[in-house]
């Protein structure tokens, strides 16, 4: 027995009205801005991560407008730390771009807002329900999981026609009503009931109906095919430094890996390096490869003619007292710990 169109949004919002997250910074003083600066954090990254992240971002960006202004190193800067430098770069891009096209304000439709840079399907969706409270669909990865089991929907949803039936699903059982609830409540029910691994089945209140469940074995949703071992690739960094307490970092190219953020020259394990003393290699890991890291300490009186140390897009920093540049995750733990190396 499953539950109807009807039937199953009436149980989704009523254990939102009872257990659901209302208390979060992003569902205070409500507004399209707020909505999108959140969604697009919450991409691939754990609300406990995203909440200071995002009060920080507030205060220095309190409007689309603030954001639109900004230089776009500042943005990065604010968005250290957090990973998949992409989307800050399209959430600056995306704000300039409202700014000029829509009078600064975001649009109030699915298909204008996946016009602009980093919305998909499934943010816009978002952004609709939750900032504007109209109806609209949504389906991240914790609204997939839920249906997926609940339906026993079979496929992957990387696949294109799998996705296309859960996007009907979804569609199916999104009421005209309460809609922004519903959203925020399946969201929650993925996030903290209908999990990846042991899911909390007992206090689910759609239980009664999952078809993952009754075949007893729910984690088997939503099928995926397994993928590859991630490679694993190696570079050495060089830490150069002038004995005086400052270090020569280097601005990457606007796209690619951590394009845009300020790094340390890099060079291939078996290329020629100067002479330095190496520090303990660590490993990084990315969503589809990991990165074994081998940073080498060197005191130069002049930069190394080098092709991997860029003069143009380079400037030396005092690690005691940072610029308010843009890091990748690891460059700004090696400079946090780079003084105790030089003392």
């Amino acid at each position: 027995m499953t539950c109807s169109s009807v039937e199953f949004p009436v149980r989704v919002l009523a254990w939102f009205d009872q257990w659901g997250r209302k208390d979060l910074p992003w569902q205070q003083n409500v507004t399209p801005y707020r909505v999108w600066v959140s969604e697009i954090m919450l991409q691939q990254t754990q609300v406990s991560t995203v909440i200071p992240y995002f009060l920080r971002f507030m205060d220095s960006f309190p409007t689309l407008a603030d954001l639109a202004e900004a230089p776009l190193e500042d943005v990065l800067h604010h968005w250290t730390g957090l990973g998949y430098y992409a989307r800050a770069r399209n959430l600056h891009a995306a704000a300039q771009q409202a700014v000029r096209d829509h009078g600064g304000d975001l649009p109030d439709t699915v298909e204008m807002l996946e016009a602009l840079p980093g919305i998909g399907r499934s943010t816009a969706g978002a952004i609709v329900s939750l900032g504007f409270g109209r109806r609209a669909v949504i389906l991240d990865g914790n609204v997939k999981r839920v249906l997926a089991r609940h339906q026993a929907l079979a496929g992957d949803p990387a696949r294109s026609e799998v996705l296309r039936r859960f996007w009907q699903v979804a569609e199916d059982f999104t009421p005209a009503a309460r809609a922004n609830h519903y959203n925020q409540a399946m969201m929650d029910l993925g996030a903290t009931l209908c999990t990846r691994s042991r899911p909390a089945c007992e206090r689910c209140p759609l239980a009664a109906n999952c078809q993952a469940l009754a075949q007893g074995n729910p984690v088997a949703y939503p099928q995926k095919v397994r993928r590859q071992a991630a490679p694993t690739r190696s570079a050495r960094w060089l830490l150069l430094h002038d004995g005086a307490g400052r270090v020569w970092l280097q601005e990457r190219p606007p796209s690619g890996l951590w394009g845009g953020l300020w790094s340390f020259p890099e060079l291939s394990l078996d290329a020629p390096a100067p002479e330095g003393v190496d520090l303990p290699d660590f490993l990084h890991v990315f969503s589809h490869f990991r990165l074994q890291v081998h940073p080498r300490l060197v005191r130069v009186s002049h930069l190394p003619a080098l092709s991997a140390v860029n003069e143009a897009s380079g400037r030396w920093v005092t690690l005691r007292s940072l610029p308010a540049l843009g890091f990748p995750a690891p460059v700004q733990q090696l400079l946090h710990r780079l003084p105790d190396h030089l003392e």
